[in-house]
């Protein structure tokens, strides 16, 4: 059976596209399927850093996709879980090295190996993004809950839509349970009911994730952490395991203005 491929992508960046792809593969990996994380961000890469594998990069996606080397000698084996693997793109070069059609020959490569592919997408809607969706199954979507976050995740899932890609939910991330008891910040819902889209998960703001990002270990190896457990939770529900969601309750009203913006 061939690996489902599952691009996990944004409007704005800063968003934690890069931290959820990691804690969600290895998540996914601790499960039992063998998971590759591939880095599209072609001269920004971060995926390596969050994961503490930055030493060990000797080839990447542009080298595979040139010819330069074999898929086999660019993936990075994590040594903390047997089932991760990650592919590390270029440093060197810009978002222009790659065209939608090497993505789609590596994926082509990928899919005969592994049980899921998460490719972490650059920020914004220019050639990163049209390479990183180009072989994609599924797609989530983070989205903090801030007014020019959300309006970017819409102008991406309508780039989705006319890609045609049909399977999309949202993953809404830095939910601050007290800002949004004051009413002055978006709820889960509002969010749902702006753009939408069904919501696979919501996390609430958590500094340790920070410092495990900072440390190249990802949360979700952390037995005793909240945030972890949840992306443990959350690779249930990616695999199929449980259909419930990952959420956090609060009001269901906000301001009149921001649904306004998209009506």
């Amino acid at each position: 059976m061939e690996a489902t491929a599952i691009v996990i992508t944004s409007g704005k960046g800063g968003v934690g596209k890069t931290t959820i792809t990691a804690n969600l593969g290895m998540g996914l990996a601790g499960l039992g399927y063998k998971v590759c994380l591939v880095d599209t961000d072609t001269g920004l890469r971060n995926l390596d850093l969050v994961l503490g594998l930055e030493q060990r990069i000797v080839f990447d996606l542009v080298d595979v996709a040139r010819g330069h080397c074999r898929l086999q000698q660019a993936l990075i084996h994590d040594r903390r879980n047997p089932n991760l693997y990650v592919l590390p793109t270029s440093q060197r070069c810009d978002k222009t090295a790659l065209k939608p059609a090497d993505m789609r020959l590596v994926m082509a490569a990928l899919r005969q190996s592994f049980d899921y592919v998460l490719i972490d997408c650059p920020a914004g809607i220019e050639e990163g993004f049209q390479v990183a969706i180009a072989a994609a199954d599924q797609a989530l979507v983070i989205v903090n809950p801030e007014v020019s976050s959300v309006r970017d995740a819409d102008r991406v899932l309508g780039m989705l839509q006319e890609a045609g890609m049909r399977d999309v939910r949202l993953i809404i991330n830095r939910l601050r349970p007290e800002m949004v008891a004051r009413n002055d910040m978006m709820d889960v819902r509002d969010i749902e009911e702006i753009l939408g889209v069904p919501m696979l998960a919501a996390l609430q703001e958590d500094s340790q994730v920070i410092v495990s990002t900072n440390r190249g270990e990802p949360l979700v190896l952390d037995k005793r952490a909240k945030t972890g457990k949840l992306f443990e939770e959350m690779a249930k529900a990616v695999s199929g395991r449980q259909i419930c969601l990952v959420a956090m309750p609060g009001p269901i009203t906000f301001m009149g203005r921001i649904k306004a913006l998209f009506a």
